[in-house]
């Protein structure tokens, strides 16, 4: 068993990662301010209330020297809002991230497992992308995972902190019994936009350009259900502990991507409606296709995803908003 610092715990990949690591019997700690995450899906785990990237707050939440990983998921995370306001993405995924990454050094913390992302790869130059695949972003979200990524290396070769980086690609579902899903506020992920148009008849979704250079026009992207990326955490943590892995990035995707449409259609299968759509501009920063390979993962992590068949997915997605239609609230 190892305490772990969850900070964006109380968020939705958070609060399945807690889940995770409860039933693999580690201890968890959450460090999270509620800007974005529900207390209510936290279950028993505890809750320190505060800014992640606050040198009083991070002390206080690593100063008994018992913490051994931390687990960084408390980022912004919306590729067209970092377009406009890059400075935001700067500050908080950067400049406080740094804060944590000099308090994990500080507390004698062993690891640290950072939820990165697919952006750091820019426009594809092959398909899927592995992790040797060149990083040039086309978004400030992506430029910040990437230079913490690289900061991350250098602190581990100058301090001996380890870490793993895992670049998620689409994360979507909920857990299989309904009980913690997905709860923005505003919604911005395709997949609950559709589910909440087909249960409450909300706002027509968009669809951001239908003129990509892709098997029916529409963005292509990698799922991966939420649960295989609260595993992987775990695996990380796991790899760090055996030595098996000390400063490594992995890709999580399921290898196989699907268009907008073909969610759409997942949706209307699951649902018995199909959603309401309507057409939009494409978003600046967005590639057309991404899809990963995750073969290193596999291997080196022994990461086995249990979720990967679409449908599946969002299933799940559909049970969680059909427990809890009007979120967490």
């Amino acid at each position: 068993m190892s305490k772990v610092l969850v900070t964006g715990g109380a968020g939705y990949i958070g609060s399945h990662i807690l889940r995770r690591l409860v039933d693999d019997g580690h201890a968890p700690l959450v460090l999270d301010d509620l800007s974005n995450g529900h207390r209510e899906a936290l279950g028993a785990v505890p809750l320190i209330e505060g800014d992640f990237g606050d040198p009083v707050v991070l002390d206080r939440a690593l100063g008994d020297g018992t913490i051994e990983f931390v687990i960084h998921m408390a980022a912004f995370c919306e590729v067209g809002a970092s377009m406009l306001e890059p400075a935001e993405y700067y500050r908080n995924n950067l400049t406080r991230s740094m804060e944590l990454l000099d308090a994990a050094r500080r507390h004698g913390v062993r690891g640290i497992v950072f939820s990165s992302s697919a952006a750091v790869y820019g426009e594809p130059e092959q398909l899927p992308l592995d992790e040797n695949h060149p990083q040039n972003p086309t978004n400030p979200y992506g430029e910040t995972k990437l230079a913490f990524e690289r900061a991350l290396g250098w602190y581990q070769q100058a301090y001996g902190l380890k870490f793993v980086a895992l670049r998620y690609f689409n994360a979507a579902g909920a857990h299989p019994d309904g009980s913690i899903g997905e709860d923005h506020a505003p919604e911005s992920h395709l997949i609950p936009r559709l589910l909440l148009n087909a249960m409450r008849g909300d706002e027509a979704v968009p669809i951001f350009g239908d003129d990509y250079p892709t098997r029916d026009g529409t963005c292509v992207r990698d799922y991966v259900h939420v649960m295989d990326l609260a595993q992987a955490h775990v695996k990380a943590i796991a790899a760090m502990q055996a030595g098996t892995v000390s400063a490594e990035a992995f890709n999580l995707g399921n290898g196989e991507g699907f268009s907008v449409l073909e969610v759409i259609d997942a949706v209307g299968a699951v649902s018995g409606k199909r959603p309401a759509t309507k057409r939009a501009p494409r978003r600046a920063g967005d590639p057309a296709s991404l899809v990963a390979a995750s073969q290193r993962a596999r291997e080196r992590l022994n990461w086995n995803p249990e979720h990967a068949e679409l449908h599946e997915i969002v299933r799940t997605a559909w049970e969680w908003h059909s427990n809890h239609p009007r979120g967490y609230s």
